[in-house]
This record gives C-alpha cells, sequence and structure tokens, in this order.
C-alpha cells in the first residue's frame, strides 16, 4: 500500500479532535469523510478504517510509541509510525518519519503480547473487572471486541421480505448473506455506505447488529398489544416491534431525551411504522400515568456498553469505574420504577449491550428478590466470542396475575 499524504493528513486531523478535543469518533469519521469530494471509495475507505484502527489500539501504539499518553501532532505521527510498520506499510520519505525506528517498534509489540492490557489496548480498570467478573472467559471477549464489526441490516417486513431486500440491494450493486441467527438479518459482503442506497431511503431495512435484533422477538409481542419501550433512544428496536405487531396495536416510545425520540418520529414515517406514540419521560408522572396498564414493557436498560466495543471503540477511553458504579444504580432504579407499567399476567424483558453479570443476570437477581409479583421466564446472554455478533443480556420476566 501506497501512503497520500492528504489522506494521512485527514487521518491525524481527525485524531487530534478525538483524542484531544473529545468528539465522538463516529462523528469525527463523518466529517473527515467530507472534507474531499473526489475521494473515491478506497480512498473513503482507508481513512474510516485507519481512524478507527487507531482509535481501538490507541493504548498499544501509545505504549510502543513512547509518546505517554500526550497527544501533541508530533506525536500522533509517532502513533500513526506505529501503525503503518505493523501494518506492514512502507514509511514514505516524508518528514515526519524522519528516523522511526521500525526495528524497534516492532520488538516492542511483541515484547507487550504477553501483557493483556496492552495486547488487547484497555484501560487497566476495565482489564481488572472484565477479570473479576468473566474469569478466563474475558480473555476470548475483549480478542473477538477489538475486531471490526461486520454491517448488519434488519429487514423492514412491513415492507418487504429477507429475500426481496436482497434483491432490491444486489441492483444496488450491494451484496449480502442470510444470517440463520437472525430470520430478518442481512449481513454485507464488503462494506459500503448503505445509507446511500434508494432501499434504504424507501425504508426497506434498518442498519442494527444481529444480537441487537433478538431483543425484540423475546419479548414476545402480539399484534393489537399495549407496549411501552421504556428506553427508547432514536428507536432501533422500537421500529422491530412495530414490524413483529405488523402495525397493529400501540407501541410508547418513552425516553428521557426528546431528541432522540423526534430522530425516532423520522425513521418511524421513513418506514411505515404507524402505531408508535412518543412520549418524553420528564418526571415520575409519565411513569405512573401508565401504571399497570402495558401489555409488554421493555426496559433496553442504559449500560456501559462493553458488548458494543467492536463497533464503538473510542468508548474505551471514554468510559471509567465511577461511570459503572453509577450505571448499576441507575439500572436499578429504572427496573423498579419502570416495572409498574407491566399489566397482571403481562411481561417485561430487561436488556443490555454489556457483558458484565453485574449488570445483567445480577440486576435481574436483586429485582426479582425486591418484587415478589415477578417472574423469571428465561433469560439469554449473547457472547461475541461465540457468535462474533455484540454482547448483549436480555431477561423476560412475567408480572403474576
Amino acid at each position: 500500500m501506497r501512503l497520500h499524504r492528504n489522506l494521512v493528513l485527514a487521518v491525524i486531523h481527525a485524531l487530534d479532535l478525538i483524542y484531544n478535543e473529545k468528539e465522538y469518533a463516529d462523528k469525527v469519521v463523518q466529517k473527515t469523510l467530507k472534507l474531499d469530494k473526489r475521494w473515491g471509495v478506497r480512498d473513503r475507505k482507508f481513512v474510516a478504517e485507519t481512524i478507527y484502527d487507531m482509535v481501538r489500539w490507541k493504548r498499544l501504539y501509545n505504549e510502543i510509541a513512547g509518546t505517554k499518553e500526550h497527544y501533541t501532532r508530533d506525536n500522533l505521527w509517532k502513533n500513526f509510525a506505529v501503525w503503518a510498520i505493523l501494518k506492514g506499510i512502507k514509511l514514505p520519505d516524508w518528514r515526519y518519519f524522519e528516523g522511526t525506528p521500525t526495528r524497534r517498534i516492532k520488538g516492542k509489540f511483541d515484547e507487550l503480547q504477553s501483557i493483556r492490557k496492552f495486547r488487547e489496548s484497555i484501560p487497566d480498570w476495565m482489564d481488572e473487572t472484565g477479570e473479576a467478573e468473566l474469569g478466563k472467559r474475558w480473555d476470548e471477549e475483549i480478542k473477538e471486541l477489538n475486531k471490526q464489526a461486520r454491517v448488519i441490516l434488519r429487514t423492514n417486513t412491513l415492507k418487504t421480505t429477507r429475500k426481496e431486500l436482497q434483491k432490491s440491494l444486489e441492483e444496488e450493486e450491494i451484496f449480502t448473506e442470510f444470517l440463520p441467527q437472525a430470520p430478518d438479518a442481512l449481513v454485507l459482503v464488503e462494506r459500503k455506505n448503505v445509507f446511500l442506497t434508494q432501499a434504504f431511503k424507501n425504508g426497506l431495512f434498518e442498519v442494527q447488529d444481529a444480537s441487537s435484533q433478538l431483543v425484540a422477538p423475546f419479548l414476545d409481542v402480539k399484534p393489537g398489544q399495549k407496549v411501552i419501550d421504556t428506553c427508547a433512544g432514536a428507536g432501533g428496536k422500537t421500529l422491530h416491534l412495530a414490524s413483529l405487531m405488523e402495525n397493529k396495536g400501540q407501541i410508547i416510545a418513552m425516553d428521557i431525551y426528546a431528541h432522540k425520540l423526534a430522530e425516532l418520529k423520522k425513521r418511524a414515517k421513513r418506514d411505515g411504522a404507524h402505531n408508535i406514540e412518543t412520549r418524553p419521560i420528564d418526571g415520575s408522572k409519565a411513569i405512573k400515568k401508565f401504571k399497570g396498564k402495558a401489555d409488554r414493557v421493555l426496559i433496553d436498560a442504559p449500560c456501559s456498553g462493553i458488548g458494543v466495543l467492536k463497533r464503538n471503540p473510542d468508548s474505551k477511553w471514554k468510559l471509567n469505574a465511577d461511570f459503572l458504579d453509577r450505571i448499576r444504580k441507575t439500572q436499578a432504579e429504572i427496573l423498579d420504577q419502570y416495572a409498574s407499567m407491566v399489566k397482571d399476567g403481562g411481561n417485561m424483558v430487561y436488556a443490555t449491550c454489556s457483558i458484565l453479570p453485574s449488570e445483567n443476570e445480577k440486576q435481574v437477581e436483586a429485582f426479582l428478590e425486591k418484587h415478589k409479583d415477578f417472574k423469571l421466564l428465561k433469560d439469554k446472554k449473547v457472547s461475541p466470542a461465540a457468535t462474533g455478533f455484540d454482547g448483549f443480556y436480555m431477561a423476560l420476566m412475567e408480572k403474576k396475575s
């Protein structure tokens, strides 16, 4: 591979925004890809994948470069040189790369492979927490979570079938394969920007990981029911629920962030999902209003997001142990409050995109100990190492009649 100066400069500028200005990697990538309209598919792929790669392996590259987490412009170039050397890319004769110690970089990389926190490029607290909660499994899970996420689509069955969607995408030169794990899922053979397709503009699919696609069916919704999605956000699972309910019945999508619900409204319109009503949670009254009214309640709880590190690698550097402690308390409070909306004989799913038992089965155990009117019907742990997809947990509970 030959490095092009304008592309590498774009990567360096993006890393400056992510490391020093604390901007989110996905937003920075979106902005960066708009810098030069002359860039072709390969150029855009290089820029996006290199940014994510360097963010993913930030600690490892920093340790090899000896830059002590001081991300000055010069140090960003040193980190980039480490990335290039380890990828087997010949460094061009640019002043930024003068005196790059190639042999030392390779030797240091080999030396660090015996230390997991450097090998897997994670903060100390995350490594310690993962080992404490998962034991030997942590090795396999974090290794998988450092791989690039595949692009998975969920067919919008309100408008099309999986087979028809596959055919529509082929006409736009986007090739996909079926996934047996999720009946409505298609996985892209090669990464492409699917948001530019006519199929997307027509609302034929949503981008949603295969693990995430398991949550809505786990709630076992039926057409005609009253369903409340309590932490709806921008509505990925809400829209899936609408498909499963065949647009019949009522879905109340709630969230504390009104701007996310506004995005859900746009998506619902594009998808042709007509049975969704949005309600911002601006206090306890919003919850009390629906006490004992819902056939089904989904709590897609806020969490550490450790199960989705492969698609959000920068969250490794934004999370900390204090946040994990706070989010566990929030999860317990949400379960306590939102469970009141389930009617007698109704069902509730508690779900997270975490693989930590303290956020998952232990939260459910504590809830059931306190709320004797609920019982656990079943739960499911989705392991990234076992499936190759995001890490998820979901528990289906029934409120006794």
